[in-house]
């Protein structure tokens, strides 16, 4: 199996003929944080990993059920584990040489300075909107470098085109359609929530390329 494992320089040349090296620098060099590990965020985490994002910061408290299957990135082997150690697996799966940080555990206002620091980036997928409005509120009230990129509204299944990425402010996006609720009966279902995590993670990469 270890044979199999592609070499750091052969992953570089690929994702070099593939981005251009000064595209694939940008984007190597860059750290994210993703908030929340099930269907948004694991998905954001697996498109940021395959796009030659060089360190990823993964948070979550939770553990691998079988309720997650349906939408999130895992599978039967993970269930049980801890998401941040299953999605580890999954990334190291894809990218051997990326540079992983695990957080087990909620997070607190006081803690959010202390999580985030050295992070640029931070992409938000709790599933509670108490914890999305404090972790807005802040990162955007103390972390005056930060660009935080949040999910709302991606249950269902109704069109894919309601789904949009929306500037709310110079540091802080939304995307979903900002009104699905699971609530509603609908439910979260694998194609609509890896549409909105693919808005949150293009959103990303496009605010690392276009940082001056």
């Amino acid at each position: 199996m270890g044979d199999l494992i592609p070499s750091k320089e052969e992953i570089r040349a690929i994702c070099d003929s593939r981005f251009s090296p000064a595209v694939y620098e940008k984007l190597r060099q860059s750290s994210v944080a993703v908030a929340g590990l099930g269907g948004l965020g694991s998905n954001i985490a697996v498109m940021l990993a395959r796009t030659g994002i060089g360190r990823l910061k993964l948070i979550d408290f939770d553990r691998v059920d079988l309720s997650n299957l349906n939408r999130q990135v895992y599978d039967v082997r993970h269930l049980g584990q801890l998401k941040t150690e299953a999605l580890a697996q999954r990334l190291r799966e894809i990218n051997p040489y990326i540079d992983l940080e695990l957080y087990n555990g909620r997070i607190t206002e006081a803690q959010v300075g202390d999580v985030f620091s050295g992070y640029r980036y931070i992409c938000e997928a709790f599933d509670g909107p108490e914890d999305k409005a404090m972790l807005a509120q802040q990162v955007l009230s103390c972390l005056p470098r930060a660009y935080l990129v949040a999910g709302s509204g991606m249950a269902g299944y109704d069109d894919a085109d309601r789904i949009r990425t929306r500037k709310v402010s110079r540091r802080f996006y939304v995307c979903g359609d900002e009104q699905s609720d699971i609530a509603e009966g609908i439910g979260l279902m694998a194609p609509r929530v890896a549409v909105c995590a693919g808005h949150q993670a293009n959103k990303i990469v496009q605010l690392i390329l276009e940082e001056r």
